[in-house]
């Protein structure tokens, strides 16, 4: 604090030398004048001193025969008048100082927490609905009313809270992670389970439905596997009705599946030559503003970096400076050897085999061969695989049948 108020009363660095510099200290003390950072060569001394206090020495310098010259000023006083001449200095101050206060009435970044189920863009299709906007006037936007109207459009939000920080305007909500309950039907359709496969039942577990099929038998795709028709019978073995479920159990298909991926022979790479062509923009918010060019070579690609001077980015201002750099590059041909050929195309068979890995299918046997055609490398391969099956499909009525019997027999 009292670095604070010398700066602003101004002070000054001297040098005192003379036939007594400890007699004009000692008068200087006795004046009530202060003296501080005393520096010591040989005869000579170096002090700061106030401003007033500067102007009240003159009888003590003559008193005690010492010679006082200014080194160096410091304070307010001398920072002023050099700050006056500057005037394009003082309206690039006054215009950034307006420019700060002008912008902290707008909301210059909407920030969104907590989101899970709800996407950033349907949320910001919501704010665009609702007039809420970056590049808004901040006392144009009732916040009660926007949190009430998110939990109206938005059932699985259990809690909404929306709060300015400085122009940044923070959105945080809760969404209901209980598990929705659906509801079901208290009388099921039914439902088959049939195969998406030619092959051989290898295992079967039906925990609910009538198995059509046995293991070991030889189905065709589309066969009903497990029917969700369930017949209840008389005393006397007749069937009285039926019940319909929808049709569970665990099957096992073994079937052949094919694989094939090629891979040309001659491939096109990128080369870049070198010359580069820089451009920059100005982006406001969505809006992006640079000078009018022509393309910079036949053929290019860019790259894009941008930032925010750290004065828009503490305010939430959607100022950007970009840099574009234009590459100039050339199509070159190159051919692929066996050996490239052979791991590109192992690795799209380990893909591949990954997949089928992941949906749970067995290898029983493969057959994987590497050919040549008229332009490419080909890899092809046989699969004797045991993969579950199973897919639903609504079970067909007795009166269904009886309809589609008619239609068939007119």
């Amino acid at each position: 604090m009292i670095k604070f108020l010398k700066y602003i009363r101004g002070y000054l660095r001297i040098r005192i030398w003379g036939f007594s510099p400890e007699r004009f200290m000692n008068l200087c003390s006795n004046k009530g004048i202060l003296l501080w950072d005393i520096i010591r060569d040989g005869d000579v001394y170096t002090m700061n001193i106030s401003l007033k206090g500067f102007w009240e020495l003159r009888p003590i310098l003559r008193k005690t025969g010492t010679r006082a010259v200014i080194l160096e000023r410091y304070g307010l006083p001398f920072f002023l008048p050099e700050l006056l001449k500057r005037k394009v200095f003082i309206l690039g101050l006054f215009l950034a100082l307006a420019f700060w206060i002008l912008s902290s009435f707008y909301i210059w970044d909407i920030e969104l927490n907590g989101n899970y189920q709800i996407t950033e863009d349907v949320f910001e299709s919501f704010l665009k609905e609702n007039a809420v906007r970056v590049g808004m006037r901040i006392d144009s936007l009732d916040i009660e009313e926007l949190e009430k109207q998110i939990r109206r459009t938005f059932p699985q939000i259990t809690w909404a809270s929306a709060k300015l920080s400085g122009t940044k305007l923070l959105i945080d909500i809760k969404e209901n992670d209980a598990p929705i309950l659906v509801e079901k039907p208290a009388v099921t359709p039914g439902t088959d389970l049939i195969t998406e496969y030619d092959g051989t039942v290898v295992a079967m577990i039906v925990r609910k439905g009538v198995p059509q099929v046995a293991i070991g038998d030889v189905v065709e795709k589309g066969t009903i596997l497990v029917e969700g028709k369930v017949p209840v019978y008389n005393e006397d073995q007749t069937i009285r009705e039926y019940q319909y479920v929808d049709a569970d159990a665990d099957i096992l298909l073994e079937h052949q599946i094919q694989f094939t991926e090629s891979l040309p022979f001659d491939y096109i790479k990128k080369e870049y030559t070198g010359r580069e062509k820089k451009s920059h923009y100005l982006k406001l918010g969505e809006k992006t503003y640079k000078l009018p060019e022509n393309p910079p070579f036949l053929v290019y690609d860019s790259l894009i970096k941008e930032s925010r001077p750290l004065a828009f980015e503490k305010l939430s201002i959607p100022i950007f400076w970009g840099e574009v750099i234009n590459r100039e590059y050339q199509d070159v041909e190159y051919r692929h050897s066996l050996e490239e050929a052979k791991m590109l195309l192992n690795q799209k068979l380990m893909d591949f085999l990954t997949d089928l890995e992941e949906k749970g299918v067995q290898i029983i046997e493969k057959d994987v061969r590497i050919d040549t055609n008229n332009d490419s490398w080909v890899i092809s391969g046989d699969f004797l695989v045991q993969e579950p099956v199973g897919k639903s499909l609504e079970t067909v009525r007795p009166e269904q049948e009886e309809a589609n019997q008619e239609e068939t027999d007119e």
